[in-house]
């Protein structure tokens, strides 16, 4: 069953921009975090950024090899949670998943519903 849907993927070059979207299936996103990974072929998922769930504070961190490269945001009135990616690089390359959890972290089991990704391609 489909909890989160991403999208917004596709096929770039190394120092273009690309947004991808998320969005809860058939509810309201809760007062939870959201994150980012990173799935490159062959490879572990990993943290790329997350957005808290305090109602108050919507605190954002990254992952270091794109802190200043890439934002997270929230818009509670369209339900959605963007990935602004800017100036990216080859390794970028891989699939994209969002993820919500009660906590945030930077760990796969710290977020109980995931998306079923979109891929996001940079070419050098």
């Amino acid at each position: 069953q489909v909890q989160l849907v991403e999208s917004g993927g596709g096929l770039v070059q190394a120092g273009d921009s690309l947004r991808l979207s998320c969005t809860p299936a058939g509810r309201r996103f809760s007062n939870y975090a959201v994150a980012w990974f990173r799935q490159a072929p062959g490879q572990e998922r990993v943290f790329v950024a997350a957005i808290s769930g305090h109602i108050f504070s919507d605190s954002t961190y990254y992952a270091d090899n794109v802190q200043g490269r890439f934002t997270v945001s929230r818009d509670i009135a369209k339900n959605t949670v963007y990935l602004q990616m800017n100036s990216l690089r080859p390794e970028d390359t891989g699939v994209y998943y969002c993820a919500e959890g009660p906590n945030g972290g930077v760990g796969s089991p710290d977020y109980d519903y995931w998306g079923q990704g979109t891929q996001v391609t940079v070419s050098s």
